[in-house]
């Protein structure tokens, strides 16, 4: 299964290591879902987790950004730009979501985007995608 990780997701899970953000990175660093990212994507990330204020532990992040970029598949997403966001810096995500093409984006913030704005990507909580998960496991 392809999902996208909006940035805030990343952060959740990094900063409660319980609830559905920690269990969506953790299926994600597990390799047991793939996640589609380009460089833009990297970029944020890296730049978001380095924020003073979260105080995560440099090595840590490391560990998880090297692992996103090692295990994560890489998009060429310019076919889809000038998405229209309310936020031009969550484009990226939903381009790469379209582009790749993922199953889901997961994001905190679904406000972000406007289902009008998704040309049909399910644009999903962490919650919400965590239910289909488990739907998934115990149907196999």
């Amino acid at each position: 299964m392809k999902i996208v990780l909006d940035t805030n997701v990343v952060v959740s899970g990094l900063l409660q290591s319980q609830g559905n953000p920690a269990q969506v990175l953790t299926l994600a660093l597990a390799g047991a879902v793939q996640i589609c990212l380009n460089e833009r994507i990297l970029a944020e990330y890296a730049q978001v987790l380095a924020r003073p204020r979260f105080k995560f532990d440099p090595k840590r992040v490391r560990e998880v950004l090297n692992k996103i970029e090692a295990d994560g598949l890489a998009v060429d997403a310019t076919k889809h730009s000038g998405l229209d966001l309310p936020d031009a810096d969550d484009e990226p995500f939903l381009a790469v979501a379209l582009a790749a093409p993922a199953d889901f984006l997961v994001t905190g913030r679904l406000s972000d985007y406007p289902p009008a704005k998704c040309g049909g990507c399910a644009v999903v909580s962490p919650a919400v995608f965590m239910e289909h998960w488990r739907k998934l496991q115990d149907e196999n």
